[in-house]
């Protein structure tokens, strides 16, 4: 596998992820959106398409990874060689900060709409209010958009939920033998992953909104902070370690539990 496929699969694959996951989300959160308020089932299940629907696109490709804590995982565990680490990462962030802009793109009048409207503008001070003021300004009305944030602000509980997800995961990627032999994911692999996703959407998706993929955060989350967004509030980055460190542990954890048993 050369490293222009990992770079084209990675960033296309992630991209695509980004973009029809938190398309979900912009479609359940936003004023004048046709799925407004649709709950969180149809978060679940629009993430296990996204899930699915990336795979088949970067399977033949690159693998498709799609994120950093399979590719630690699959590097651990030996399908995956440490070299190629890098440009699997970097590809990957970069494809999650074009999804967070496509989907920016595809709702921007909604975006508008909702934060224009007076009532969520009313609402922010108040909000914001809850935090400490020397601290990082809170969550903005659209953060959940982009990035994930906890129901119950503890770092631990917050950091335990992401591992044990996460290791959930990798470990059934792993054991699907998804990875074979790094030829990429087959059709039926991408489908078994993807409804992997949405059981942990479902399960343990309720403390945190299950990153389970660090650049699923990070990289969206570093695009709410750039964006032209009026009244978009803060993006909680004291928070942000979280979903990053959390996943990058429960992927090492999973190879090490794989390669033990």
């Amino acid at each position: 596998m050369s490293s222009h496929d990992i770079f084209l699969g990675e960033t296309i694959g992630t991209a695509v992820l980004i973009l029809l996951g938190g398309g979900v989300c912009a479609a359940v959160t936003l004023k004048r959106s046709k799925a407004k308020d649709a709950g969180w089932l149809a978060i679940t299940f629009g993430w296990g398409f996204a899930v699915l629907t990336a795979a088949y696109l970067a399977g033949g490709v690159s693998g498709a990874h799609l994120n950093p804590a399979v590719t630690i995982g699959l590097a651990v565990e030996g399908g995956t060689k440490w070299g190629d680490v890098p440009l699997y990462l970097g590809s990957q962030l970069l494809g999650a900060m074009i999804g967070a802009v496509l989907v920016w793109a595809t709702y921007y009048g909604q975006f508008q709409a909702h934060l224009t409207d007076p009532e969520i503008i009313k609402a922010q001070p108040a909000e914001e209010g809850l935090v400490d003021q020397k601290a990082a300004p809170a969550a903005g009305p659209v953060l959940g958009i982009f990035s994930t944030g906890p129901e119950i602000r503890n770092a631990v509980q917050n950091l335990i939920t992401e591992i044990i997800a996460t290791t959930v995961l990798v470990l059934a990627i792993l054991t699907q033998g998804l990875n074979d032999g790094g030829n990429g994911l087959g059709t039926l692999g991408a489908l078994i992953t993807a409804l992997v996703v949405v059981g942990i959407g479902l399960s343990l998706g309720g403390p945190t909104g299950y990153a389970i993929n660090p650049v699923r955060d990070l990289g969206p989350r570093i695009v709410h902070s750039l964006l032209p967004l009026p009244n978009k509030g803060g993006s909680d980055w004291s928070y942000a370690w979280i979903p990053v460190v959390g996943p990058l542990i429960g992927g090492a954890l999973a190879a090490y539990i794989f390669k033990l048993f």
